[in-house]
């Protein structure tokens, strides 16, 4: 079941106090949550003016970024997508999409990028409602750079924005193989393959393809083969059966280590709240390994130095050792809760809320280390 809107609240219920900051460097160190913008003032042109709210997870603090202008194809647009930092915005109004730099370009001396992009209307009749995720290849600012939609009927679309202003539909290929349930399963790239991936059903095989979208536009089948399942009692495995789920595949840019990480999610009703909502269960991480025999997915509790970001945008993995204060061996997500999972002993560290962050909001996106 797909969860766009986060309906409740998804910080902790206890509310600390805590000082904002101000972001005065050009490039982040640390991955920050985009919590929102908060409007100052419109300016005759059609930009404006907005104060931009961060989470850094490191130290549970809220970060504003005063005095950012948002130029007139972002400021009457709305956020449908991210990935490596940057936003993919759509105009309601004619149906434009354009990708920016502009929640990665905070500093005071940074330039901010537009790249315009073909509409989707052109392949998908008022679907921008419905994108699920996006992924790119490399920074949009790359002449070779291939941007992927992925929406919730299971359509998948690419497009090379500096060379061919027009989407090629490879989604079609996986509703004439009557593929089903791939509603929740996220695209990535794999920088150390080349290839777009998405998870097939219940994350047992992955599709993938290659930047060559006029050569071929036939998905690539991969089986996956499991081993070292985690002992659990017959009433979690069953309860766990009947958890939304959805996977994620993951790679680590300096090494190319992959991992698979399916998120189980178990359905609640709020007496405060109408109708019902999902809490976090639990994480599984399954780390990859080639072999000749075909790719085998090993359970695992320990993935070292590694920390993995889930939210709406792009998922990515960051080397704790490299970001002060990250927690190795953890899942940072947000989406059914928001908080820290330890991978090592499945506990969760819930985040509280800090003075003067938003109670809810739409689509958060965890934002990458510039230098991943």
């Amino acid at each position: 079941m797909s969860q766009r809107f986060i309906k409740l609240s998804p910080w902790s219920h206890a509310l600390i106090h805590k000082k904002r900051f101000r972001l005065f460097s050009s490039s982040f160190t640390t991955p920050y949550l985009l919590l929102g913008t908060t409007l100052k003032n419109d300016l005759p042109d059609g930009s404006d003016v907005r104060d931009v709210l961060l989470f850094d997870p490191t130290k549970e603090e809220m970060l504003t970024v005063p005095n950012i202008t948002f130029p007139e194809e972002v400021a009457g647009s709305r956020q449908i997508g991210s990935a490596r930092g940057w936003g993919i915005f759509s105009n309601d109004h004619d149906r434009s999409l354009c990708i920016s730099d502009l929640y990665s370009s905070l500093g005071p001396k940074s330039t901010l990028t537009m790249i315009p992009m073909p509409s989707l209307v052109a392949v998908y009749s008022n679907q921008t409602n419905a994108v699920w995720n996006v992924a790119m290849s490399s920074s949009p600012s790359d002449q070779d750079c291939v941007v992927a939609i992925k929406l919730l009927d299971r359509q998948l679309s690419l497009c090379r924005p500096h060379s061919n202003m027009r989407w090629t539909n490879v989604g079609e290929i996986l509703a004439e193989n009557n593929l089903q349930k791939l509603e929740n399963s996220t695209l990535m790239y794999s920088k150390r393959e080349r290839r777009f991936y998405l998870p097939g059903p219940g994350g047992n095989s992955l599709y993938s393809w290659d930047l060559h979208l006029k050569k071929n536009k036939v998905p690539s089948f991969h089986e996956l083969m499991f081993r070292d399942l985690p002992e659990l009692d017959d009433s979690e495995w069953k309860l766990l059966g009947w958890c939304c789920r959805t996977e994620h595949l993951v790679e680590l840019a300096s090494s190319g280590e992959r991992f698979l990480v399916k998120w189980y999610a178990q359905r609640f009703f709020s007496s405060s709240h109408e109708g019902s909502n999902y809490t976090t269960r639990r994480f599984m991480v399954f780390r990859e390994k080639k072999m000749t025999e075909g790719r085998y997915m090993h359970y695992t509790e320990d993935i070292g130095d590694v920390c993995i970001f889930i939210s709406m945008s792009e998922a990515f993995c960051v080397e704790a050792s490299s970001c002060s204060g990250l927690k190795p061996n953890s899942i940072y997500f947000i989406g059914h809760g928001f908080g820290i999972y330890n991978v090592a002993d499945t506990t969760i560290h819930h985040f509280q809320a800090p003075e003067g962050a938003p109670t809810s909001f739409k689509d958060p996106y965890w934002l990458p280390p510039s230098r991943i």
